[in-house]
């Protein structure tokens, strides 16, 4: 290792690979405590309501709040960094001697990318792994203590679909005794409804497992014959739904690991076909965000590799708008796949796609 180290990677590089980082987390921890000032203004009045401890609001949801904003911001911050530090580089006339030695500009690049390897390699297992479960704490704490101010966060009139053949119903849900009320479940032959249950209220046994259906009626329809049954005044039976469905989350699939959500799109295949966009997008993005590591990098150092005048102003100029740009980008690309029918996979390579054209531009306009 310390021979291809010494083959590979010369002084210069390790001095590239020091700016890159030293100025990359610096840069991302003024933006993380920026931020979270800004955070705590916003959202003082839900921590004083709340009955939480100090130490409950720092690790539960600034726990989780933290390391879900460095992830966030990481691609950015690092563009803003190699912008920055390289164009101060340029300005001091440290690259032209780099390229004039018979080193090509591709050879440059090399310390670059091997610093954009390591935050890639963070990136990308911090949002397989490391997120959701951070994420869960963080939304977790909000929900309990009503951040988006919305009261009671429990779904009503809903419509769900438990099996090939069997959809129910329930007209609201009282999360703190697991009750739901005018309760329905029918059971298809086709598109042909043979029977239909009607109940009054359904509750849910933590203990046991079951849902006991109470103060119900079922219907078995056979063409135009019908028959009406009260078999009992309350029967336990074992559903494929739980309360927590019945509970509305913000953000609920950015909390869930890898094998809770491709078993969540199985499920919801059937109950709530029109939620799958949303769960695409997030299994897909969670690969695919760390790779606007390179995209933003090339750019970033093709665009301030060049001594222009106004020295570092200029190309942090152009960066911080090109971070806009690629923010609004991604927002839309989000937008499109969750509502406008484009494909998860297509849509969560937008961003990176367009600015990896923008960064093969300015590789070809770059000082050689």
């Amino acid at each position: 290792m310390k021979a291809f180290f010494k083959r590979y990677l010369k002084v210069i590089d390790w001095y590239i690979i020091n700016k890159y980082l030293g100025t990359f987390t610096f840069t991302l921890g003024i933006f993380i405590v920026i931020t979270v000032v800004f955070d705590i203004s916003e959202h003082i009045d839900n921590f004083l309501k709340s009955e939480s401890s100090v130490w409950e609001i720092a690790t539960d949801y600034y726990g989780g709040f933290i390391p879900f904003y460095m992830n966030m911001l990481s691609p950015l911050i690092n563009f803003l960094a190699v912008i920055f530090f390289t164009a101060k580089m340029a300005n001091q006339t440290e690259i032209v001697p780099i390229l004039t030695s018979k080193a090509s500009f591709n050879r440059f690049l090399r310390p670059y990318f091997i610093a954009a390897t390591l935050i890639f390699i963070v990136s990308f297992f911090a949002n397989v792994y490391l997120i959701p479960y951070t994420n869960r704490l963080k939304i977790t704490f909000e929900n309990e203590n009503d951040f988006a101010g919305t009261g009671d966060p429990t779904r009503t009139e809903v419509h769900m679909q438990i099996d090939k053949r069997t959809f129910v119903y329930v007209q609201n849900f009282d999360k703190t005794i697991n009750t739901g009320y005018t309760f329905i479940l029918e059971k298809f032959d086709g598109d042909l409804l043979r029977e239909k249950l009607t109940a009054d209220k359904i509750v849910y046994d933590s203990v046991k497992k079951v849902w006991s259906i109470q103060n119900f009626e079922v219907r078995h329809i056979n063409g135009l014959k019908e028959t009406m049954l009260r078999p009992a005044m309350q029967k336990d039976t074992v559903l494929d739904m739980h309360p927590s469905d019945f509970v509305r989350i913000d953000n609920e699939y950015t909390a869930m690991p890898l094998k809770e959500i491709n078993t969540t799109i199985e499920k919801e295949k059937l109950r709530r076909p029109e939620v799958l966009p949303s769960i695409y997008y997030e299994k897909y993005r969670r690969f695919v965000y760390p790779l606007s590591t390179y995209v933003l990098t090339l750019i970033g150092v093709a665009l301030s590799s060049r001594k222009v005048r106004g020295g570092v102003g200029l190309p942090l100029g152009i960066g911080i708008f090109l971070c806009f740009t690629y923010i609004v980008v991604d927002k839309f690309a989000t937008v499109f796949a969750i509502q406008g029918g484009v494909p998860p996979l297509l849509a969560v390579f937008i961003p990176n796609l367009l600015f990896g054209l923008l960064g093969y531009y300015l590789l070809l306009k770059a000082p050689k």
